[in-house]
């Protein structure tokens, strides 16, 4: 028998659903019994998380749905008014089942609030739409997207004026007219031919385009030989517009891949970190002799990196990335005014780089919301470079937030100055750890589905508060940061474990149901790299062994 309570909070969620797949869903489950199934759809609202909204596709306010879309769309209305913002929202949207529906209700919504709309017309990658809020002195922007996750889930992201996306308190100030929202069907809803309602100009791709092209630190054409895939996803016309603008040669584009297709039919994950997710480019880049591959996720904000390596392929980390970028664009630029940022879950290579330069470093909580911020923050500095060690690379400020097209480009200018210098990628990150250390990051992650996984996740973490272990890897933990105590950084449910050389990170995930540890080992080189890596991985291999058996 189910709840009274719960029972008539799904049969008022029901009647006010505007849309009757969802309606019919919750009818089916009452109609079934199932508390459990409402309990999942109803206990548990969506909120901002790392990267905005997030979640499967289904009815209540626990999923992805119009509803939640409409409510989450005059929230931002109201929010907007009452901080008297002036200007348009600018909304985009990717090929992920759901996401033409969530945009058109969002644009309908806000124009039915009195809001001006700019509203992609077709698909566009996450980066044109943060690059568009700023372009168009909009007053917001919502991008209708999940990024890599699985295909069952949607996600909207929400930008301020300044061009980031929101971060405390405007997530909480949003959440609190979110709960005011009476009546879904009771809300204005403009019609599709309203005036209210304009679309992106194509002139906003032209800028767009011009500012990927200048993030070049040379004019010389580049002949490289790139596979790349798109990933089922939205990038693959605009990377290549943007190798033209650049002067890069076109790449070879995976043919199972280069179309969006919302059931990601070759890939379990879209995710370019997932076991698996690489092979058909890499495939591709054996069979053309490539000089490298690379892969955008669905959105095309992210981007993985692969180079030849003996008989086969080297996947390069995020933070290898990272920091192959950083060295790149500071050795080829100028000026002690600039400024680099990573996050408390990426390398502390970082770091290294830009003192060796002489440059301003900052450390943020997780997700480029707060290495947007972080840059705001010092309006005296230029924001060169940021990095996530999830394959978010920012390059410059004319998008402040992940870009992978960008990315793409300057990884192909770096690659090829490496080569006009005879070096190679690996024999550069070889030079980076005589001269920084050898910095080994990995990663362990569990995935706990549902409410009960929400609080397992919760309990792990706060175990690691109250009695963490002494060691890890054989090596003495003498250091626990609490980040949720917010003490030098906005609190956050997340742990730091330091010892001799090493460093562990556990938090939740802020995007998917999933526990993470990310680790890293320092180690000297005193005499060759390839001796230090063999230390460190032996290191690594002991801390990740003890994260598993703790936190599994």
């Amino acid at each position: 028998m189910i709840d009274p309570a719960l029972r008539s909070r799904a049969e008022a969620w029901r009647d006010d659903d505007p849309d009757p797949g969802t309606a019919a869903e919750v009818e089916a489950l009452l109609a079934a019994d199932d508390e459990a199934g409402l309990r999942a759809r109803f206990d548990h609202p969506l909120t901002f998380g790392t990267a905005g909204l997030r979640g499967a596709v289904g009815a209540g306010p626990g999923r992805m749905n119009r509803a939640v879309v409409r409510r989450t769309a005059a929230a931002l209305a109201r929010w907007l008014d009452r901080r008297a913002v002036a200007g348009p929202v600018v909304i985009g949207w990717d090929a992920r089942n759901g996401s033409a529906d969530f945009a058109d209700d969002t644009a309908r919504i806000l124009a039915g609030a009195g809001r001006p709309v700019v509203l992609a017309r077709a698909p566009i990658p996450t980066p044109l739409l943060a690059f568009s809020v700023l372009d168009l002195e909009a007053a917001a922007g919502v991008m209708v997207t999940a990024s890599h996750n699985p295909a069952t889930d949607n996600g909207y992201k929400v930008y301020a004026d300044h061009g980031a996306q929101i971060a405390p308190p405007m997530d909480d100030e949003i959440a609190v007219e979110i709960a005011a929202v009476g009546s879904v069907s009771a809300l204005p809803l403009a019609d599709r031919g309203d005036p209210a309602i304009g679309t992106l100009p194509d002139e906003v791709w032209t800028r767009y385009l011009t500012a990927v092209a200048a993030t070049r630190t040379t004019d010389a054409p580049i002949g490289l030989r790139v596979a790349y895939t798109p990933m089922h996803g939205v990038g693959g016309g605009l990377l290549a517009q943007a190798f033209d603008a650049a002067g890069l040669r076109r790449p070879d584009v995976v043919a199972a891949q280069a179309d969006p297709d919302p059931a990601f039919p070759t890939v379990a994950f879209p995710n370019p970190e997932e076991p698996g997710a690489m092979d058909l480019v890499l495939a591709l880049a054996s069979d053309t002799d490539a000089d490298l591959a690379l892969a955008n996720d669905p959105d095309a904000d992210r981007l993985a990196v692969a180079v030849p390596s003996g008989d086969g392929w080297r996947t390069l980390t995020g933070d290898e990335v990272g920091a192959l970028l950083a060295d790149h664009l500071l050795r080829h630029g100028s000026g002690p005014d600039r400024l680099v940022a990573t996050t408390v879950v990426s390398s502390s290579l970082l770091s290294r780089i830009a003192a060796d330069h002489g440059v301003a470093f900052v450390e943020t909580l997780t997700g480029f919301k707060w290495l947007a911020h972080a840059a705001r923050e010092r309006p005296d500095l230029r924001p060169v470079f940021a990095y996530e060690e999830a394959l978010g690379y920012c390059i410059g400020d004319s998008v402040r937030d992940k870009d992978g097209i960008a990315a793409a480009v300057v990884v192909v200018d770096a690659v090829a100055a490496m080569r006009a210098e005879g070096t190679t990628v690996a024999e550069h990150l070889d030079e980076l750890a005589r001269l920084h250390g050898l910095h080994l990051t990995a990663q362990w992650s569990n995935r706990f589905e549902g409410p009960a996984g929400v609080a397992t996740m919760a309990a792990r973490v706060d175990g690691l508060r109250t009695a963490p272990p002494a060691t890890i890897g054989g090596i003495p933990i003498d250091t626990v940061d609490d980040l949720l105590l917010g003490e030098r950084l906005p609190p956050t449910d997340a742990v730091v474990l330091r010892g001799d050389g090493l460093r562990v990170t556990v938090r939740p995930s802020g995007t998917e149901p999933k526990l993470k540890a990310y680790l890293e080992v320092l180690e000297p080189v005193t005499g060759t790299v390839a001796d230090a890596r063999l230390v460190a991985s032996r290191r690594m291999a002991a801390a990740v062994a003890d994260i598993a058996e703790l936190l599994g």
